[in-house]
């Protein structure tokens, strides 16, 4: 009998695979939902090894302190708001109504009081697009248009560390360290070059699938490789 497939491997979360969380310094989200303007100072920009994006310690005038992912620009000592009366500006955290239209905004709430779960990532931002009923229509970094509630909470600018995908890895030892924060196996060895007994794709006297790549939706896990469900393949004729 073979081993595992890859991917099943990782979905039974065993220490290869599960994602280090003793180095994260903590959960990056906005406090409990209130109907308060605070005003909160930054103390300290934090690197996360398992994110592309810095973490600001925020501490709220009320004596509560949060993290957050820090919006470009942001410095140590900077003043930020969190309400519905805060102003439009970088840094500051209102509920996504009462953003200006065409405002870059990012760690956008999918329901008030989730601490923030869409472009959260390094240089992303989500445009508000327009305003009706109560929800509010944004562009998500894909191209996606989405309507999200008024009252999701969203942060003005664009985070930080943008631009770095453009420093070039130059050795493989730095590939390694970059994914090993991410809980994801490097070097992967692509299933063409395993053997016949390691997975579907594997064997023969040339690196080939030698059938379709195709595999429908309802198949075992340990043939679900390849195009999954695939609606077309090949070049798209003209």
């Amino acid at each position: 009998m073979g081993k595992r497939l890859r991917q099943q491997r990782m979905g039974r979360g065993t220490p290869t695979y599960r994602s280090p969380g003793h180095i994260h310094p903590g959960p990056a989200k906005y406090p409990p939902l209130t109907n308060e303007t605070l005003k909160g100072r930054v103390v300290e920009l934090i690197h996360d090894p398992g994110r592309y994006v810095p973490l600001a310690r925020v501490v709220l005038e009320n004596g509560n302190e949060f993290l957050m992912p820090a919006a470009e620009g942001m410095y140590v000592g900077q003043v930020i708001e969190i309400g519905p009366n805060a102003r439009p500006e970088p840094g500051n955290i209102l509920p996504a109504q009462n953003a200006p239209e065409g405002a870059q905004v990012f760690n956008i709430e999918l329901t008030p009081g989730d601490g923030g779960k869409l472009a959260r990532q390094a240089g992303s931002y989500a445009l508000i697009l327009g305003k009706s009923g109560g929800r509010v229509r944004i562009r998500l970094p894909s191209g996606k248009e989405k309507e999200i509630p008024g009252a999701c909470r969203v942060t003005i600018g664009i985070p930080a560390g943008a631009g770095r995908i453009e420093k070039p890895l130059m050795k493989a030892g730095n590939a390694y360290h970059k994914w090993k924060v991410k809980a994801r196996k490097w070097p992967r060895v692509r299933g063409v070059a395993m053997n016949a007994v390691n997975h579907p794709f594997g064997g023969g006297s040339h690196q080939r699938r030698s059938h379709p790549s195709t595999v429908a939706r309802e198949a075992p896990p340990g043939q679900k490789v390849g195009h999954i469900a695939a609606r077309r393949t090949g070049r798209r004729k003209r």
